[in-house]
C-alpha cells in the first residue's frame, strides 16, 4: 500500500508536481496507482506501461535532480470515481546564458481507489503554439 493517501485528485496532482520539482522518484511513485495497467508517455517518447516501467522512466529523467516547472491552464473533467486534468507545463530546460523554457501539454488521469486518489495515466506532448518567441528554433532538449 502506498505511503500517502490523497483525499482528492487535486491533492494527488499537487504531490505529483512537488515530487517532480524535488526530483524524488519514490514520492512521485506514491502518487501512482500500483495497477499493472498504468501508463506514462513523455513528450515524443514511447509508452511506459506498469509501475516498474514508469518508475524506470522517471528515474532516468530525474537522475540529475528536480525539474523547474510551473503548471497552469488547468482544465478538469470528473465524476465521483475519475478525474481528468489537462494542464500546460512550463519546464526550464536551460539556465545559461539565459533561461529557456519548453512548453508541454499534459493529461493526468486519476482514479479513486481503496487507498485514495491515484494517478493512472500521464500523457505529455510538446505544446505547439505555446513556445516563447526566442525558443521556436528546434532544440534537442529532453522535456521529461
Amino acid at each position: 500500500m502506498p505511503a500517502a493517501i490523497f483525499l482528492s485528485p487535486e491533492d494527488a496532482e499537487h504531490a505529483y508536481y512537488e515530487a517532480l520539482r524535488a526530483g524524488d522518484t519514490d514520492t512521485l511513485m506514491d502518487v501512482w496507482s500500483e495497477d499493472e495497467e498504468i501508463v506514462c508517455i513523455h513528450p515524443s517518447g514511447p509508452r511506459h506501461v506498469g509501475p516498474a516501467a514508469v518508475r524506470t522512466s522517471w528515474r532516468q529523467i530525474l537522475a540529475n535532480g528536480g525539474m523547474q516547472l510551473t503548471v497552469s491552464h488547468l482544465q478538469v473533467a470528473h465524476n465521483p470515481l475519475c478525474a481528468v486534468h489537462n494542464v500546460l507545463e512550463q519546464i526550464q530546460v536551460e539556465v545559461h546564458p539565459e533561461a529557456r523554457y519548453a512548453f508541454v501539454l499534459a493529461t493526468n488521469v486519476y482514479l479513486k481507489e481503496a487507498d485514495g486518489w491515484r494517478l493512472v495515466l500521464h500523457h505529455a506532448s510538446p505544446a505547439i503554439g505555446h513556445e516563447e518567441p526566442r525558443t521556436q528554433q528546434p532544440r534537442n532538449h529532453r522535456l521529461h
